[in-house]
């Protein structure tokens, strides 16, 4: 797998962006894929995994309720909506294989989030 992340950018709190993951040469469809943040100073925190096929969700209590992780098959896609941040969620946010919250053995360079005012 060679998985690539896109939508990172510098937002206010309060605000939302859209995170999109995929993978260029293969298919998504049946991988457990969830995203991951890494901020500074702090461990790497899983925030939420979908499972392929039949699309089971973990989410982090940190994020349940303003984040929501979902799948476009169509499209190769995996995203993670995020709504409402706040400057704790600045981070490096990589998309990855997935076993629930934990990060498995692929994953991407990684889009940073700022949250900010």
């Amino acid at each position: 797998l060679q998985l690539v992340e896109s939508g990172g950018g510098l937002v206010e709190p309060g605000g939302s962006l859209r995170l999109s993951c995929t993978d260029r040469g293969v298919e998504l469809d049946y991988y457990a894929i969830g995203w991951y943040r890494q901020a500074p100073g702090k461990e790497r925190e899983g925030l939420s995994c979908i499972i392929g096929n039949t699309d089971k969700i973990f989410y982090a209590e940190s994020v349940k309720g303003r984040f929501t992780i979902s799948r476009d098959y169509t499209k190769n896609m995996v995203y993670l909506q995020m709504n409402n941040l706040k400057v704790e969620d600045s981070g490096v946010y990589h998309c990855a294989t997935c076993d629930q919250l934990r990060m498995g053995d692929y994953w991407g360079q990684g889009t940073r989030v700022t949250v900010s005012s």
